[in-house]
């Protein structure tokens, strides 16, 4: 049998999985990824060994696919290595397939992660703004392709609708993250998240950060905002050297044995 634990940040949520010794199966992702048949969860995390870092994050979204980042995923990681493997640490290095992540774990319990520059030309996306589902979209690069949309009440668009379409749109060779944003006050916006190759999610964390790239982009010296999701709050911000720190909570919910 094969010890799992289930974790989550702001409602998206991961079964996470010691593999140090490589015995998991990857073929068995989507289906105990799956809500009503498995465990149920937005992905799968393998923590593995690295030689570069701490540990690396082997991530897998719910149907199975792999993934190049996640920032939910990537505090759950921390937390996950703190608890079971390197128990005192303040600091973890984390690597992903969009390179290391450095996570701080912070006085209040809530943990920081430097998600680097953000990218606005890329293979994944066209390099001009497009209208799709009659909203304007910007797009940007986190380690993975978002697209991001300004509207004036996010409660009256069903992303359930318009995400797939818009993920699976041509333009877009690699498919795509969704997020569609309202502005609230100047440092707090309200956001609804479509998770390529998961679908509808309570939270994302590089699509928060893709989404404060988008707001910066219009509106230099942001500081610190607060993007609302459904599944709670996370924190934006950027360093001296234009690279987005996310900030949010990374909790474990329950343990348990696959048969």
């Amino acid at each position: 049998m094969k010890e799992f634990y289930k974790y989550q940040g702001t409602g998206n949520d991961f079964i996470m999985i010691d593999n140090r010794d490589k015995s998991f199966d990857v073929k068995k992702v989507k289906t105990l990824c799956d809500r009503h048949f498995g465990i149920g969860a937005d992905g799968l995390i393998l923590v593995k060994s690295s030689a570069q870092a701490d540990c690396f994050m082997n991530y897998y979204n719910a149907d199975g696919t792999v993934a190049e980042m996640c920032g939910n995923g990537v505090r759950c990681t921390a937390k996950f290595f703190l608890d079971h493997i390197k128990s005192g640490a303040k600091e973890v290095s984390i690597d992903t397939r969009a390179g290391i992540k450095k996570v701080v774990c912070n006085e209040d319990g809530s943990f920081s992660v430097n998600m680097g520059a953000p990218v606005f030309s890329h293979a994944d996306f066209p390099k001009n703004s497009l209208t799709l589902e009659n909203i304007s979209l910007e797009f940007v690069s986190m380690g993975n392709p978002h697209a991001v949309g300004i509207v004036k009440d996010v409660s009256k668009i069903n992303i359930s609708d318009i995400g797939p379409k818009i993920e699976n749109n041509s333009h877009f060779p690699n498919k795509i993250n969704v997020e569609l944003v309202e502005k609230v006050t100047d440092s707090h916006f309200k956001v609804k998240v479509w998770e390529r190759g998961c679908g509808v999610t309570l939270a994302c964390g590089t699509g928060a950060c893709a989404v404060y790239a988008i707001l910066e982009k219009e509106n230099k010296n942001l500081g610190e905002i607060t993007l609302e999701f459904p599944g709670g709050n996370l924190y934006l911000s950027e360093n001296n050297k234009g690279e987005i720190i996310l900030r949010g909570p990374a909790v474990c919910v329950f343990k348990g044995e696959m048969i």
